[in-house]
């Protein structure tokens, strides 16, 4: 699979997923509309940003820095391959 190069995709994809964000979110909320929900998805999505950042900064920045990886799959295939 190739990489998306055109800009105007890239930042499509990125609005899709803060759609997909906002809708499922906003959905869940309104099944349960409760403080305790809105807290859920609160620290869910914090820490599914959190992880994002780790696996594609943090990775590539301190721990594997001479290796560039596409994506989670390229990243676990040379992490597997090193053991």
């Amino acid at each position: 699979m190739r990489d998306i190069k055109n800009r105007k995709l890239l930042y499509l994809k990125g609005f899709l997923f803060l759609f997909g964000c906002v809708i499922s979110s906003t959905l869940l909320f309104l099944e349960k509309p409760t403080i305790k929900t809105v807290v859920l998805l609160f620290v869910a999505l914090w820490c599914a940003a959190r992880f994002y950042y780790f696996m594609f900064y943090v990775i590539e920045s301190y721990m594997e820095g001479e290796y560039k990886y596409s994506g989670i799959y390229s990243l676990l295939r040379h992490l597997l391959k090193k053991k």
